[in-house]
């Protein structure tokens, strides 16, 4: 697990090897255990590194003896199998990287495919004089570029762009009112003007700089599994499972997982516990004095059957207050998810004793774990509906005329391309969120906040062989009688009965809501007044919603103050001065 960026002078410009320099150190803390750097002419590289595969010969840039050098970001669980494949004798390294190398000497960018894992890498073919971008098909890991007439720059982060002076701080006014009102954004173009993100699957070729190919790699594919049978559909996934988690597991240090007491998460703990003969180590979020019920009783019963290590990390209102400023400010691309929260917290609760954490992103997307599925199934006279068709600040009369327009279009337009083929109403659903929901507020979440504290995040559900699997189960084996994920629900009840997959679960909150109320008066004249809120909506009536009691209100006022200190940090560049008050009001 690394940082990674680079820049390109084309026309075969000279360019300031301090934009190296400022760079690296934008990304020092996603690799606190080395860094590598790499010019050639008008290319140049660097990496930090978070050392958990080779530990000793996987310093990076690595080279070809071609001459072709790569820089990654993430982890290839299927390096063995490769290397095997690739004849594993003219490997210079036991890095799990080399693998991308190998395969690209072979096969070109079309070995990509054979990839399993987590990962954002450039290459520098010299011979052909081009440079090669690749983004994992789910999008785990980010990987975001600027292109002016001068150059083309990448890096593991956005905020390492501007750091370094190739971008600017400049809000594009469509992506914030995708985040106001669905909490992310979506599509390429992140909401600094100017940054793209490579898009999940992505692949880039560059000669002199510019782009001269584009591809994507699909994981969601089109066909169907007709009359799939549960038993049968069981006995499958127990075997696509344990092959993920196992390559999952592979390191050279030791691992550790997050338990929220949910399907997905114990279903993970489950496995993990058939797999390891040493007991694992599983951490669990609970909340402090609160009206939210948190399901830290199931996750104990499910650690104590899986002979566990569990460790609880209670969040209190305090650590709101306290955290909430640095957790705005490492999300450089926002996201308005409270989970944010507790996330950060794990993270580094974790990070005290391990470098590696599984969890449980995708079971949802990919199983049809979502009430929102349900209603897109449903016929429209039955109550069915349209999925993220209203936003957070529908008749809520806060915000500036405009501010909102046209803040659908995005998700829209990931409905109208994921609509193709034979595909169903829930299929489809399942495939819009795998494009935008997914990677651009789960993953970047788990990413920003895991690597805040130098800690690496792994999500076996997300392969390519689990997802062929899942996502093209019949309807019926994802959804019956109301209840989703009825497949990974029956295969969980076998294995693990004390989890009770079948019961009714309140799922992961925090209570958020709850404790901006209680500070409402002192905290809604602070957002008011910030320049970035001043933009978008009249400060009376801030002052106003965050006195009004009510679920939407509360969710609204959530969704301005994270934008009021995002914007701070990330917009005006004003470093967090404190607790919430204390930083609204410097």
């Amino acid at each position: 697990m690394c940082g990674i960026a680079g820049f390109i002078a084309k026309d075969r410009q000279t360019f300031d090897p301090e934009i190296l320099d400022r760079l690296r150190n934008a990304l020092g803390h996603r690799g606190p255990e080395g860094d590598g750097r790499y010019v050639k002419g008008p290319v140049g590289f660097i990496q930090t590194r978070l050392a958990i595969i080779d530990l000793d010969t996987g310093d990076q840039p690595l080279f070809h003896e071609n001459g072709s050098a790569l820089i990654a970001n993430g982890e290839i669980y299927n390096y063995v199998e490769l290397r095997q494949n690739l004849c594993e004798a003219g490997f210079k390294t036991r890095s799990d990287s080399e693998t991308i190398l190998r395969l690209y000497a072979r096969d070109g960018i079309n070995g990509f495919d054979q990839l399993r894992g987590m990962y954002a890498f450039a290459l520098h073919d010299a011979m052909e004089n081009q440079v090669v971008l690749c983004r994992d098909p789910f999008g785990i890991k980010q990987l975001y570029y600027v292109e002016t007439p001068e150059f083309f720059a990448f890096a593991s982060e956005a905020q390492a762009l501007v750091a370094a002076g190739l971008a600017g701080r400049t809000v594009r006014e469509d992506a914030r009112s995708e985040l106001l009102q669905v909490q992310f954004t979506t599509g390429s173009d992140m909401i600094l003007d100017g940054i793209k993100r490579l898009l999940p699957g992505e692949t880039l070729v560059l000669k002199n700089g510019r782009v001269v190919e584009r591809r994507r790699r699909q994981v969601l594919g089109d066909k169907g599994i007709v009359g799939a049978r549960l038993d049968g559909a069981l006995t499958q996934w127990d075997r696509v499972f344990e092959e993920s988690v196992r390559l999952h597991q592979r390191s050279d240090v030791d691992y550790a997982m997050f338990l929220s007491g949910g399907v997905d998460s114990a279903s993970l703990l489950g496995m993990m516990h058939r797999l390891n003969e040493r007991p694992v180590t599983a951490y669990t979020a609970a909340f402090e004095a609160s009206s939210v019920h948190d399901e830290r009783e199931l996750a104990r019963e499910v650690a104590k059957a899986c002979n566990a290590n569990h460790v609880e990390v209670m969040f209190s209102e305090r650590d709101f207050w306290t955290l909430l400023p640095e957790v705005a400010a490492k999300m450089d691309d926002p996201v308005a998810d409270y989970a944010i929260l507790p996330t950060y917290k794990l993270a580094a609760e974790a990070a005290r004793d391990f470098k590696v954490v599984l969890s449980g992103e995708g079971g949802d997307e990919l199983f049809g774990g979502y009430g929102r599925y349900r209603s897109v199934m449903r016929p429209l006279l039955l109550g069915g509906r349209v999925m993220r068709s209203k936003g957070t600040f529908d008749k809520i009369d806060v915000l500036r005329p405009k501010v909102i327009e046209g803040w659908r279009d995005g998700i829209a337009a990931s409905e109208s391309r994921e609509n193709r083929g034979k595909r169903s109403r829930l299929a489809v659903a399942q495939a819009v969120d795998c494009s935008d929901w997914l990677p651009n507020d789960l993953l970047i979440k788990l990413d920003r906040l895991l690597m805040a504290h130098g800690l690496e995040g792994r999500t076996p559900f997300l392969d390519p062989m689990v997802a062929d699997f899942a996502y093209h189960l019949p309807d019926r084996l994802k959804v019956r009688k109301g209840v989703g994920k009825f497949l990974l629900r029956s295969w969980l009840e076998r294995c693990l009965p004390m989890a009770q997959p079948f019961a009714k679960k309140r799922g992961f909150t925090v209570p958020v809501g709850e404790w901006i109320a209680g500070q409402g008066k002192r905290l809604g004249p602070l957002v008011a007044h910030q320049a970035g809120v001043l933009e978008i909506a009249d400060p009376v009536r801030v002052e106003k919603l965050f006195t009004t009691p009510g679920k939407k209100e509360s969710a609204a006022c959530w969704h301005l103050l994270f934008y009021a200190l995002w914007h701070q940090t990330n917009i005006l560049g004003q470093a967090p001065a404190g607790d919430v008050f204390d930083t609204l009001a410097s």
